[in-house]
């Protein structure tokens, strides 16, 4: 069996990026992937602007800490005011533009309006050249890249692109995924369950976990438990789609037919991984699409979406850099007194005291484990853990998206 670095390193390598690139506008491209560069045509701020709602004054005329100032004119955000003259000051207001002149800004808690029509203010500071100014391309200088190809957007990098007037951005185009599901004992939630039979959960969580990453789904259901059947089902994802998953059928039973199908269609170049829960993991190609063959137990499934599939999605879009979840290490409040020769899951939560308790039930169908925990402690082949011992957490905010 492959060890999991041995067997992600390889599906990385198999990873061809989709190619085609489209033009989005900006505020529909949450989620994807960029496919050029960006750069800033202009300075963040464009001009130097208050950041603070107060006085703008020369700092020489406040020297004294308590200086008398004419109020000459008001500048509100969005307007220009006029060059502000020696012995005067403009009361001003955040993001509005500094007046030519100025060269600090009071906030307001410092200043006092006095005059019979509030046209004298007493500055109560002596402020120095700059004190909340917001300098002219502080934030970005035109001409810089602000966003690298590779780089998948979320709402930060959707604010800067808008912040420098970028109403579209090309990115690549979305990933086609088809998914299918063996195994006749599968009911669809909402039908009778007959004797032996279990809801479909894999259908639902796979499903999600792939509209979390911004995929094109074809779901093309539950697939009867038979090799022609898979293998047709087999033919029909390998046209038009980038990717196929399959949940359930790649382990080494007589029922198990999609390890067989592939065989028969396309080629299998991995199967079986040192990791626990999640064993029976399958790749390979079928066609011109990847393939990739999941464990039929739900937890199986999930984590191995979480550890393998996920990765290997986010290459196949075109990110760039690492695809690694951030891991984290914390002390574990429990005892593993018995190693396993495989790549332990263990599905934790960080309980009161900022350590970390496992689920009571690590079985690979005890899926309620998934929703109690807050996420994975990878634990490496051959570990036992000792109550107070440091490990290596992945927070399941790290791998959803």
């Amino acid at each position: 069996m492959l060890t999991m670095a041995e067997a992600l390193a390889q599906m990385l390598a198999a990873a061809r990026p989709v190619a085609d690139i489209v033009t989005v506008p900006t505020l529909e491209a949450n989620g994807r992937v960029l496919a050029e560069a960006q750069v800033s045509g202009m300075n963040v701020p464009g001009q130097d602007n208050t950041q603070m709602d107060g006085y703008a004054v020369r700092a020489a005329d406040c020297i004294s800490g308590h200086a008398v100032l004419k109020v000459s004119q008001r500048i509100p955000a969005g307007h220009v005011g006029q060059p502000l003259q020696a012995g005067t000051a403009a009361r001003i207001f955040t993001g509005a533009l500094i007046p030519q002149g100025a060269d600090a800004v009071v906030m307001q808690e410092q200043c006092e309006v006095s005059g019979a029509d509030g046209d004298t203010v007493i500055i109560r500071h002596t402020p120095k050249a700059g004190e909340w100014i917001r300098r002219a391309g502080e934030d970005i200088t035109s001409g810089s890249t602000i966003l690298p190809a590779g780089a998948r957007l979320r709402s930060q990098e959707l604010g800067l692109a808008a912040s420098v007037g970028l109403a579209t951005l090309p990115v690549r185009r979305k990933l086609r995924v088809a998914v299918f599901f063996t195994g006749d004992e599968l009911t669809m939630p909402g039908e009778p369950l007959a004797p032996g039979a279990i809801y479909n959960s894999n259908r639902f969580t796979l499903r999600a976990l792939l509209e979390n990453l911004g995929c094109e789904i074809t779901d093309f259901g539950i697939v009867p438990d038979t090799l022609d059947a898979t293998r047709a089902v087999l033919r029909d994802c390998a046209s038009g789609h980038d990717l196929i998953i399959t949940s359930g059928g790649v382990s080494v039973g007589e029922e198990d037919h999609v390890k067989p199908a592939v065989e028969a269609e396309g080629r299998l170049t991995m199967w079986q991984i040192a990791i626990k829960p999640g064993k029976p993991l399958a790749f390979g190609e079928v066609g011109q699409a990847a393939f990739v063959g999941l464990p039929g137990n739900p937890v199986s499934s999930f984590i191995t979406f979480l550890m393998f599939v996920r990765p290997f999605i986010l290459r196949l879009q075109g990110v760039q850099g690492t695809v690694a979840p951030r891991a984290f290490t914390m002390r574990a409040d429990f005892n593993l007194p018995k190693a396993d020769r495989r790549n332990e899951f263990l599905r934790a939560r960080i309980n009161a005291g900022g350590g970390l308790e496992p689920f009571r039930n690590q079985s690979s169908g005890v899926l309620t484990s998934t929703v109690w925990g807050d996420g994975v402690i990878d634990n490496p082949p051959n570990r036992t853990i000792a109550e107070g011992d440091l490990v290596r957490f992945i927070p399941f905010s790290e791998l959803m998206y």
